[in-house]
């Protein structure tokens, strides 16, 4: 029998499984689909504090949002990476002594920090208003972080496998049942039928985490989700420069506009309820209209639809707290356990954010300890995910390293494969000494041993698996070349 089953392999999920396993746990992960397939991959790719969950009163979450910005900058330095914002005052909405209050709050909350703080800004006299609207002459800078987000969880998935967590990827959890002191686990893959018994069960099924407490508890579920699409908008890159904008919309809400993948400027997000089929989120056209707006009233240019490359969505699990406005529903975290007369426990997780994964999953263990032991104390605060070793480097030194070892990759290459894998490169090109070394070569810088590791290491499958998941490469690749990549993929996995 397993100590624990994590049913969902999106960020929560893993960080949960990598906790308990760290901690000599047993533990097997299923997910349905690829990891990160859903909510974690379509997130605005931000390791951020929440400035805007100040006005909600949420400072416990905001103070530890900030204080895991700071783990998740020493545990994964090639992964995240700082990221300017730049917030324009609107004369018309709030006051500047009120966004000047809240930054220095932002500054200091969180309490010890490595990154700037915050600084008012004259657009007028810096490049950074020069793609503004004339109107908007004075600002504020902070700071925070941008990640790779569907990365972070297969890393994070990784180091959980290293330390002994059975990960199980397209496997679908059919069945669930308490029996003795355990549960009963029917479990659907392409190898058949399995049945798995385990001491605790962690649903962290997203966005389907009320149909695994429904499952589980034959309807008694009294807890559920609120499911909020968020979508996104990419249009050609608007300005030059690594920094970021922060725009306050008139309905309240707040739209970034943020450097993506060199080529693009990403435009996001959106709050609306949502009740389709989620295992198919779009973006609407209404949202489109609306993120078209919202930039268009700070750019000097206007955004238009016609202008978008590409868009993704994803929904919000949020816990129902039956909050007037989607907006204003917490984005913090609740876990609800269902153990009936001291049964087996089934721990739900509703809510959440990718920047607090890690303290999720201690938060997650400690609340499972008081119905099942659970070994060890906490751990993942100091120890990197995997090519996060990067010794007394910081990234930009490691970037060095990279690039007088392996020459023959080329700045774009270097710095893109640095930031994927960190140490870990060194695995993936073990034995290459040149291009030609790295075999067929499919576009975008991707090559056939790239996807070999990819496969062998990382679970990828399919096309998508690799090429919008654990790459962006897809991004920058044309048709032909995608089928080039799904063709080789069916000759590997």
């Amino acid at each position: 029998m397993r100590d624990l089953l994590v049913i969902g392999g999106g960020i929560n999920g893993a960080g949960i499984a990598r906790d308990a396993a760290g901690r000599g746990m047993s533990v097997t992960l299923v997910e349905k689909d690829d990891l990160a397939a859903h909510t974690s991959s379509a997130s605005t790719k931000l390791i951020h504090g929440g400035l805007r969950y100040l006005e909600n009163y949420e400072f416990r979450l905001v103070r530890e949002a900030l204080q895991e910005r700071e783990v998740m900058l020493r545990i994964a330095p090639h992964l995240v990476k700082p990221l300017r914002f730049v917030l324009p005052h609107e004369p018309g909405l709030r006051p500047k002594w009120m966004l000047r209050l809240g930054l220095f709050l932002y500054d200091h909350i969180g309490g010890n920090r490595s990154l700037p703080g915050s600084k008012a800004v004259d657009l007028c006299a810096t490049p950074l208003g020069g793609i503004l609207r004339p109107q908007f002459t004075h600002g504020f800078e902070y700071s925070d972080c941008w990640v790779d987000d569907a990365r972070l969880v297969v890393l994070t998935a990784m180091d959980a496998r290293e330390r002994g967590a059975d990960i199980r990827t397209r496997t679908r959890c059919v069945a669930l049942e308490r029996a003795g002191d355990g549960w009963r686990a029917t479990l659907e893959s392409e190898a058949g039928i399995e049945v798995i018994e385990a001491r605790a069960v962690a649903n962290a099924a997203g966005p389907w985490v009320d149909d695994i407490a429904d499952l589980a508890t034959e309807g008694r579920a009294v807890d559920h989700l609120r499911l909020v699409k968020g979508s996104h908008i990419a249009v050609p890159r608007i300005y030059d420069g690594e920094h970021a904008y922060i725009f306050q919309n008139r309905d309240g809400r707040i739209v970034f506009a943020i450097p993506y993948e060199r080529e693009f400027t990403l435009i996001g997000t959106t709050d609306k309820l949502f009740t389709g089929d989620r295992d198919s989120v779009a973006i609407s056209q209404e949202e489109t209209q609306y993120l078209c707006a919202a930039a268009s009233e700070y750019f000097r240019q206007p955004v238009t639809p016609d202008q978008v490359v590409f868009t993704y969505a994803g929904i919000r699990p949020l816990y129902e707290d039956h909050a007037e406005k989607n907006a204003t529903v917490t984005r913090d975290y609740k876990f609800v356990i269902d153990a009936p007369d001291g049964a087996a426990p089934l721990l739900s997780v509703f809510g959440g954010k990718i920047t607090t994964y890690r303290k999720l999953a201690e938060h997650a263990l400690a609340r499972l300890s008081r119905h099942i032991a659970v070994p060890g104390g906490k751990w993942t605060e100091s120890a990197p995910l995997p090519g996060g070793d990067i010794s007394a480097d910081n990234f930009p030194a490691f970037l060095v390293r990279v690039r007088t070892r392996w020459p023959w990759l080329g700045d774009m290459r270097s710095e893109r494969m640095a930031r994927a894998y960190g140490e870990r490169i060194s695995v993936l090109l073990d034995g290459c000494d040149s291009v030609e070394s790295l075999g067929r070569e499919f576009g975008a810088g991707l090559s056939e041993m790239e996807l070999r590791y990819l496969v062998g290491h990382e679970w990828a499958r399919t096309a998508e698996d690799v090429l919008m998941r654990r790459t962006k490469l897809g991004l920058h690749m044309v048709k032909s070349q995608k089928a080039a990549v799904a063709a080789a993929l069916d000759h590997m996995v």
